[in-house]
């Protein structure tokens, strides 16, 4: 049976970093569409689909670009929460600004009064209050 099953997979892509999240997410919306709202299950029931789609699939290039926009998306989003982290961590002692030209974030210490600020990507110089 192992090696049957062993056969069918070659040739396949299996499971991957997006199939696991796939898997959670369809574990939390049939969870949720129990407790609270039966609709949510139709959702729940086509990722379910969606993943098995993906691990059975032969057109391991494909399935290898899905993934890899996955964790792109992925590390796009923590780095914004491990920026968000730092910043609640920072706020007793600095204050932070968008530079008006550019839009980079600058982190000016609290408590100096009225200062001139010099973006250090394009050199705009603004006066904000620490």
């Amino acid at each position: 049976m192992r090696e049957k099953l062993r056969y069918f997979m070659m040739g396949r892509y299996g499971m991957d970093e997006l199939g696991r999240f796939l898997n959670i997410a369809v574990l939390v919306i049939l969870l949720f569409s129990m407790l609270l709202a039966p609709q949510a299950a139709i959702l729940g029931f086509a990722l379910l689909i969606y993943e098995y789609y993906r691990i059975f699939s032969r057109n391991r290039y494909k399935r290898s670009m899905e993934n890899g926009a996955y964790l792109r998306l992925k590390q796009r989003f923590a780095g914004w929460i491990s920026a968000l982290r730092q910043r609640v961590s920072q706020r007793k002692y600095y204050r932070f600004y968008r530079c008006p030209g550019c839009r980079q974030a600058l982190r000016v210490p609290k408590g100096k009064g009225r200062i001139e600020v010099s973006c250090p990507k394009c050199g705009m110089r603004f006066i904000k209050k620490s």
